[in-house]
């Protein structure tokens, strides 16, 4: 029967999970998965072509709106609109373009202007440096301890198997406080300066590294902070403010969608012996059991990059976005005919959820 987060008691915070067996029908699981990435790959085509050029043409003219409305923005009820609407496009910029572009959803198309090698997005780490991170070592080493830097982010204790330290009674508050920065957390983290004092990276590397960041940094800020308050005449401080804001509600927005996805109490995390020898039907478990999704309507999925859809987006990252919604249900079809654990309730809940697990993981235990 599947689980959600309605009707499956939380996991006792003072025992680690013990290690995982795959059962014997793993092979058969994930072949039935191979066989439903496959359908969606032969019949991907018009429909999602005209999906994500139809977004990336809302985003640009929410984009210019805003832009607009915050060069007169010295009337209360333009700079309402206008951050509104800069807000929104920031958001599907950021969740539905850039995230999903970078992982390469779109490559299959051939369009050189939508593409994983060639988009940059507006958000302050560098494509190239958030691919690393983020396609290769998340998706790759979902929530394995030691392994995926994504599971608290180097700053956080997200799992029993996370060794404590007393600075971890202050993690939420700092993750609290990251949320309206998001952007700047993901930039420095990003750098992986910790694989420096590790031996695993030169101190050249990260140099170049810090350099890429502050020169895209420079640009980001020049932008938002600069030119378009310089722009506006009159208006350049409530248009420098709605710009303020519209950056501060878009990292608030991805933190949350982020953190409900892979942070809720029932999402499980992983050793390194449990992926030892592991197959691609236990990496699609792992890749199940260590995410949760969230319920809400259309616009809230693209919104959230699809990523409410978060279980699917795990098993099928190179998939287009659009397609998560008719994946989800028979995802999950799948795995309550194979008890395997499905986390997924409505986004409060996960919310709540999510804080729960900060707040327990901030103590020994």
């Amino acid at each position: 029967m599947t689980s959600t987060v309605t009707d499956q008691p939380p996991p006792n915070p003072m025992k680690a999970a013990p290690p995982l067996e795959p059962p014997p029908w793993t092979d058969d699981f994930g072949a039935e998965l191979d066989r439903l990435r496959a359908e969606i790959v032969a019949r991907r085509g018009a429909r999602d072509a005209r999906y994500i050029h139809t977004v990336i043409a809302v985003q640009r003219g929410l984009e210019a709106g805003g832009r607009i409305a915050l060069a007169v923005s010295l009337l209360p009820p333009a700079w309402l609109a206008g951050t509104a609407m800069l807000t929104t496009a920031k958001v599907l910029e950021n969740m539905e373009l850039g995230h999903n572009i970078l992982h390469g959803q779109w490559d299959w198309m051939g369009d050189p202007a939508v593409h994983s090698t060639t988009w940059e997005w507006d958000f302050l780490t560098p494509a190239d440096a958030w691919k690393h991170t983020h396609n290769h070592l998340h998706h790759t080493y979902t929530n394995v301890v030691g392994r995926d830097r994504d599971l608290g982010y180097t700053v956080l204790r997200m799992s029993p198997e996370q060794p404590w330290h007393p600075a971890y009674l202050l993690q939420p508050l700092y993750a609290a406080l990251l949320a309206p920065v998001f952007e700047w957390g993901i930039a420095l983290y990003d750098l992986e300066a910790d694989a420096v004092t590790a031996g695993r990276k030169s101190v050249r590397s990260l140099l170049g590294e810090i350099g890429r960041l502050l020169r895209k940094g420079a640009r980001q800020a020049a932008k938002d902070y600069v030119l378009f308050p310089l722009l506006a005449g009159p208006s350049a401080l409530p248009c420098l403010l709605g710009n303020l804001t519209a950056n501060a509600l878009r990292n608030v927005w991805a933190h949350t969608v982020i953190f409900c996805g892979h942070f809720p109490g029932e999402v499980r995390t992983f050793t390194e012996a449990d992926i030892e020898g592991e197959t691609r039907g236990a990496w699609y478990l792992r890749q199940i059991q260590g995410s949760a999704d969230f319920e809400g309507g259309p616009l809230l999925h693209i919104l959230s990059g699809n990523l409410g859809h978060q279980i699917e987006h795990h098993l099928f990252p190179d998939l287009p976005s659009n397609r998560y919604a008719e994946l989800a249900p028979r995802v999950r079809d799948l795995c309550e005919e194979h008890d395997v654990p499905y986390v997924t309730g409505p986004l409060w809940r996960q919310y709540v959820s999510m804080w729960g697990r900060v707040v327990r993981h901030a103590v020994p235990g």
